[in-house]
């Protein structure tokens, strides 16, 4: 079964990027966001195995979307995506759930060796 993977990104270019690179490596991409509010009602309709979420958002800040996606989905493994990497919000995303954080401008190799092993980790989770 192919992993599910919903991108939040309020930039068109990345997330057509970050979908072209995943469906390149066999990964199903069930939806994309461009905001928070989408990607609270997308994450509750497709059920994602992972999501790709931006930090800054036109409507919201990706760490409080990680927060609400955390309490609806606990499981789901949330990779943040962002040209901010000061530390302060890199430790935040991290203490409030996110399994990975990349700093933009990222290559593939890094996005796809991310995404796999924090779905890699999900599969253990579950065995």
């Amino acid at each position: 079964m192919k992993n599910r993977i919903l991108i939040v990104d309020d930039s068109f270019y990345m997330r057509t990027m970050l979908k072209n690179m995943l469906t390149d490596a066999g990964y199903e991409v069930v939806g994309e966001a461009a905001n928070g509010q989408q990607a609270l009602e997308m994450a509750a309709a497709t059920k994602p195995d992972l999501i790709t979420l931006d930090v800054i958002l036109p409507d919201n800040t990706g760490l409080d979307v990680l927060k609400g996606i955390r309490q609806e989905q606990p499981d789901v493994k949330v990779v943040m995506c962002s040209a901010v990497g000061q530390e302060v919000i890199v430790n935040e995303a991290l203490e409030s759930g996110a399994t990975a954080y990349i700093v933009k401008p990222f290559s593939e190799e890094k996005v796809l060796e991310i995404v796999g092993s924090a779905l890699q980790e999900a599969a253990s989770d579950q065995a």
